[in-house]
């Protein structure tokens, strides 16, 4: 049996999609960044995105970024427009585990931006690098049931269902179930 290692890179990735910039976060995106992650359907269902979204945690959260990407641990993409370069979301490859060779995968995408299909590209492209370029043997996911239009993203993206955890995570005090999903390098 041969073991795989994960690959990091020491300098942030650049991928271009058909109408898609993944990029960096840059200081500048913090404004955009307050207003898309402080509507109160993004805080609803994700599970570390605060609401109110208060002044400082869109600095906060870009210093964990880059401080996360640094140490090997994450990897995530400001997503955005080709066509005006304009900040629609977020999605990337957090708690990297280069020992089990594996990543979780997290998005977010603001909500005027929803039904578009931006989510699902972002994925495919984000699954497809870390498995590929960063020789990841498994990727997986996790959504609430409540929002099963995370659940079809995933499924878009390549992943399977692969099974329900009754009150796993507590969200403002209320226990939530939530779907997993993974993808295997084959």
């Amino acid at each position: 049996m041969v073991a795989r290692t994960t690959t990091f890179m020491k300098q942030y990735p650049v991928i271009h999609t058909e109408r898609l910039l993944l990029r960096n976060f840059k200081s500048s995106d913090k404004n955009d960044l307050k207003i898309l992650a402080g509507d109160f359907e993004i805080a609803d269902t994700t599970l570390n995105v605060p609401h109110p979204y208060e002044k400082g945690i869109a600095e906060k959260w870009l210093t964990k970024l880059q401080e996360d990407f640094e140490d090997g641990k994450g990897l995530f993409f400001a997503i955005t427009l080709v066509t005006d370069r304009q900040l629609i979301g977020t999605i990337g490859l957090k708690d990297i585990n280069h020992e089990h060779s594996h990543a979780e995968l997290g998005y977010w995408i603001g909500k005027k931006y929803w039904n578009r299909g931006y989510a699902t590209e972002a994925a495919v492209t984000v699954i497809k690098y870390g498995l590929t370029t960063m020789n990841l043997n498994r990727i997986f996911a996790f959504h609430y049931t409540r929002n099963p239009a995370s659940g079809k993203v995933l499924e878009k993206a390549g992943m399977k269902y692969e099974g329900t955890m009754r009150s796993h995570i507590r969200k403002w005090d209320k226990f939530e179930d939530i779907a997993f999903y993974g993808i295997v390098k084959m």
